[in-house]
């Protein structure tokens, strides 16, 4: 593999060889402007900046370099850690093989450096792609049509991931991307480090949905209806219907006052 990245993605090759950053050195070591704080957690440390290089063509590409030092998630299958860059990066490749429209992996790499895990992973910017979250700010001015085909590529993009047994554990309105395309809204996922399977209880995708709901403030009471009808995938409002709809509101409102009530205190 080129210069100890165990993943370097064929339509990137040219691009980062011809910028000198086909090697993990290269990559970790690179200025690159921050899209947020770098988080300290887990014991560890992790940062994500954005990359613009141009190709032999001049042609500009967007990058997104997230770099982390013993960032570790543990679970039953590496009980002594997994890098969540590392997490992330296969969770990429089992949505492209189950055709869940996420993100696309440039590059990914791991090493050992004295005490020191480190992981990088290199994506892609979705051009042309806003997150869910953008799209609310402008909602009023959106017109009914748009907000509509919008809020369907959510719901059928939702759908698609737990039917696959598969919840996002993180699932804001930051976290879905669409895009207006010739042949209609365009919608992918990002941020998979906390994807697992799940499978057996309806839990975690009721988690997902509150979440989704608790940050969505801007869709009307009968669109977040109809969103909820397509993910069900109902013509009309039945018993499942509405067991749905109650016990998420019923979970986002305790969340909001646990929130509240914190906020109270502090």
């Amino acid at each position: 593999m080129t210069r100890s990245l165990e993943f370097v993605a064929t339509d990137a090759l040219d691009i980062l060889q011809r910028h000198g950053l086909d090697s993990f050195e290269a990559l970790w070591q690179i200025e690159a402007e921050l899209v947020d704080e770098p988080n300290a957690a887990r014991g560890g440390r992790s940062s994500v900046g954005r990359l613009e290089l141009e190709d032999a063509n001049g042609r500009s590409h967007v990058f997104y370099l997230k770099r982390q030092a013993n960032y570790l998630i543990r679970h039953l299958r590496r009980p002594l850690g997994q890098t969540t860059a590392g997490r992330e990066f296969f969770n990429i490749q089992r949505f492209a093989q189950l055709g869940i429209p996420a993100l696309d992996a440039a590059c990914f790499g791991e090493r050992r450096q004295g005490r020191y895990r480190q992981a990088l992973l290199l994506t892609r910017g979705l051009e042309g792609y806003r997150p869910l979250d953008s799209w609310f700010e402008d909602w009023p001015t959106l017109g009914y049509r748009l907000q509509n085909d919008l809020l369907i590529a959510a719901a059928t993009l939702v759908k698609r991931l737990h039917n696959q047994g598969i919840v996002h554990n993180c699932l804001y309105p930051k976290h879905i991307f669409l895009r207006q395309r010739d042949d209609g809204i365009g919608a992918r996922l990002i941020d998979l480090e906390k994807c697992r399977a799940h499978i057996f209880s309806p839990w975690g995708r009721m988690r997902d949905l509150d979440a989704l709901n608790r940050r969505s403030l801007a869709p009307r009471r009968t669109q977040r209806l109809r969103f909820m009808l397509l993910y069900l995938d109902k013509p009309r409002v039945d018993a499942e219907v509405r067991y749905w709809i109650n016990r998420v509101e019923r979970r986002s409102s305790k969340k909001r006052m646990r929130h509240e009530a914190g906020g109270r205190q502090s």
